[in-house]
């Protein structure tokens, strides 16, 4: 996605001061039966320029491919298009010696909102069939702080959505209905294995409604 300069700009002066890396745009199609929405990009995606190709990636693929869908006919992006990092000190075991790491960590609210103009605008450019959210952030970035994936997973919400306010400093909702289905992080897994089938269960949903939203569609 080629996204406006002057808004991008506008993004990185929203979002000046808090420890963010790189950008990545989303990729895909445009008017997709699918858009995943995740938090924000690794440092593995910052580096190939390629949204969730390391191994929550690899995990995402394999639910996707339930659906019969591949990377190349959905769209895939993030709530937050840079890689937030946190800076700890630890001491290197061979050398004794204290060094720098910076590892990947969960957006804050605040870092969402920042960028909640691209996403916005990244929206109403994709115009997907069905959102389908991954982990709690982008959940309650489009649905609100009261949603939690854990409870409202393997749900389809039909509702308007959160959309950055017109002073910038909050959300109102869309004059807009989406469709939108929450379920767990693909890299969940690595930390609870039995997530596996709650996630399976979840895209075999996302399956049918893609179906059934298709099957009107023919009969139109």
């Amino acid at each position: 996605m080629k996204y406006p300069e002057e808004l991008v700009e506008r993004v990185k002066q929203r979002a000046a001061g808090y420890r963010l890396e790189g950008f990545l745009s989303g990729q895909g199609k445009i008017n997709p039966p699918l858009m995943i929405v995740g938090e924000a990009p690794g440092r593995k995606e910052i580096t190939a320029h390629i949204p969730f190709s390391g191994q929550s990636g690899q995990e995402l693929m394999k639910s996707l491919a339930i659906t019969g869908l591949t990377r190349d006919d959905v769209y895939i992006t993030s709530v937050v298009r840079s890689r937030p990092y946190s800076v700890k000190k630890v001491k290197n075991k061979k050398t004794g010696e204290i060094e720098t790491k910076t590892p990947n960590r969960t957006p804050t609210k605040k870092e969402v909102l920042a960028y909640a103009p691209l996403f916005d605008w990244e929206l109403e450019q994709v115009d997907p069939k069905v959102i389908v959210t991954v982990g709690n952030t982008s959940l309650r970035r489009i649905l609100g702080p009261k949603f939690s994936v854990g409870t409202h997973h393997g749900q389809v919400f039909r509702q308007p959505i959160q959309q950055l306010n017109a002073t910038g400093d909050g959300y109102i909702l869309s004059d807009r209905e989406y469709t939108v289905i929450s379920t767990f992080h693909p890299a969940a897994v690595f930390y609870n294995r039995k997530l596996a089938p709650e996630i399976e269960k979840d895209w075999h949903l996302i399956d049918q409604v893609l179906k059934k939203r298709q099957s009107a569609a023919n009969q139109d």
